[in-house]
């Protein structure tokens, strides 16, 4: 597979955090991209701090020559019918369209309990089959439509949020169609009470959009131990980018390339800028990436023919 079909991307989060605006609100975005251009990113996901218009995306990344690599759509599909969703999602992904992303960064956020200081076991859950399906038939249809529209639907499962736990996903995977992505994350897989690799071999088929999350395994458990709310994790280091945690993102890179995925990978870190300096971080989470993406592409190097599919 050549070098350059994937890319190393971050979000803003690094930066500053939109669930927490205390913790890098000050941060002007010129910042985050300067920076993360200076590392050696390609590409940025949105945040709060982006223009809302997709002129004005294009105008705040161009001076930095940086890819959009995608953005979140808060979505409500579970309280709302497909054609609200419809309506509701058209101006996000013009602009995503508008700047040449090709995926859509999808968070099912009605009844989510993630920006609040709320327990994680007291998440929503679906518990009917029925309830389940319905939500199903209506994320197939929604992500059919933003295929129409040159965009693939990668479903983020999400602490605090209906489809959290590996057999949430397994769930979703199965009862949805094709034309739903799974954006895979491996700090939520892990916090959610998954095995990152075991959930990425069984579902790489369905991912189209990858986000590179770390976590420190110690503060994992005292989060479930002490039974923290999404925020607890987030200023007390749960996550971290690559290379400064405990998941074996080497053994997840060769997942990827051995089946083909050809998309971004995303480094992302929920944590405060003012405890893990920004630039420190983003810099050790690309540099922890490239130096990995560059050794399993030599291993898998002659194993499988390139990849035509379409992400």
């Amino acid at each position: 597979m050549p070098a350059s079909a994937i890319r190393i991307g971050i979000n803003p989060i690094s930066w500053s955090n939109d669930d927490l605006p205390a913790l890098g609100g000050e941060t002007p975005l010129s910042t985050a991209l300067s920076e993360g251009k200076a590392i050696g990113y390609a590409g940025f996901e949105l945040n709060g701090k982006f223009p809302k218009d997709a002129r004005g995306v294009a105008d705040a990344l161009r001076p930095y020559d940086l890819a959009l690599v995608s953005g979140w759509y808060s979505s409500g599909l579970a309280r709302r019918s497909v054609a609200e969703e419809i309506d509701a999602i058209a101006g996000p992904l013009e602009l995503l369209k508008h700047n040449g992303a090709k995926v859509l960064v999808y968070g099912e956020v009605a009844d989510s309990i993630q920006g609040q200081r709320v327990r994680l076991v007291e998440r929503p859950r679906w518990y009917s089959d029925r309830a389940w399906q319905i939500y199903a038939d209506k994320l197939t249809e929604l992500a059919r439509f933003t295929l129409s529209q040159g965009v693939r639907l990668a479903y983020h499962h999400h602490m605090g949020a209906y489809v959290e736990a590996p057999e949430d996903i397994d769930r979703l995977m199965a009862l949805t169609g094709s034309e739903v992505g799974l954006l895979f994350d491996s700090g939520h897989c892990y916090m959610g009470g998954g095995d990152p690799l075991q959930v990425l071999r069984k579902h790489v088929d369905r991912v189209c959009h990858v986000h590179f999350k770390d976590v420190r395994k110690a503060v994992v458990q005292l989060a479930r131990n002490q039974l923290w709310s999404f925020p607890d994790c987030i200023v007390n280091g749960t996550f971290t980018v690559p290379g400064d945690g405990d998941i074996d993102f080497a053994a997840l890179l060769d997942v990827l390339l051995q089946a083909g995925y050809e998309g971004w990978l995303v480094v992302e870190a929920e944590q405060d800028p003012a405890v893990a300096p920004s630039y420190v971080y983003a810099k050790k989470g690309y540099d922890t990436v490239r130096a990995l993406l560059s050794a399993a592409q030599e291993r898998n190097a002659g194993l499988h023919p390139p990849s035509h599919r379409s992400l």
